[in-house]
């Protein structure tokens, strides 16, 4: 097989008869059962075969090494796909996606577009600002303007009077601004 030219589709068939099933086997076994994954290596490593005939060719002692170079190649190409995914930025899941229809994947290193991005940067800054408050008045910030409650249903939630809610979100807000302002957040 490795006299003929690279172009020859004889060996790509050849190729393929001989070892596409033992080598999508194997490699699925590598990919933990993928099987769309193990056909995309299988392939490629056929086309390497196919681009480098020479790299198969007879040894010393007549013996083709068809099969292990492969099965070598495709180990390769598995190893190499898995770097390349863990080399990758994480991908988080969003509440909305960018067109607001549901959830969406968003890549943190900027795949969306500047104005879904804007609003992540800033909530984090929010985050941030909030966390610089004291346990008490980040409390009460979350229960009246995160979750949406009430001064009477903040107060049962927290187990403190109406009064101290009412108190504390005074002076948590003014806390909260005042930080923000620190931090160049004001309009």
């Amino acid at each position: 097989m490795g006299s003929l030219p690279a172009a020859d589709e004889q060996l790509v068939r050849e190729l393929y008869a001989a070892h596409a099933r033992p080598l999508l086997g194997y490699v699925r076994g590598l990919t933990g059962g993928d099987t769309g994954r193990a056909e995309d290596v299988v392939q490629e490593a056929l086309l390497r075969a196919w681009q480098h005939p020479e790299a198969f060719a007879a040894d010393r002692k007549g013996r083709t090494s068809v099969r292990a170079w492969l099965f070598t190649v495709a180990r390769n190409l598995v190893i190499d796909g898995e770097r390349a995914r863990r080399a990758r930025p994480r991908e988080v899941r969003s509440s909305t996606g960018v067109d607001g229809s549901g959830p969406d994947l968003v890549d943190v290193a900027g795949a969306v577009d500047d104005a879904r991005l804007d609003q992540v940067l800033l909530a984090w800054e929010i985050a941030e600002t909030l966390d610089s408050l004291t346990p008490e008045h980040r409390s009460v910030i979350i229960e009246l303007y995160y979750r949406d409650q009430s001064v009477e249903a903040a107060a049962n939630t927290l187990g403190i009077p109406q009064g101290t809610v009412k108190s504390r979100a005074y002076y948590a807000l003014r806390a909260l601004r005042a930080a923000c302002e620190e931090r160049g957040m004001t309009p």
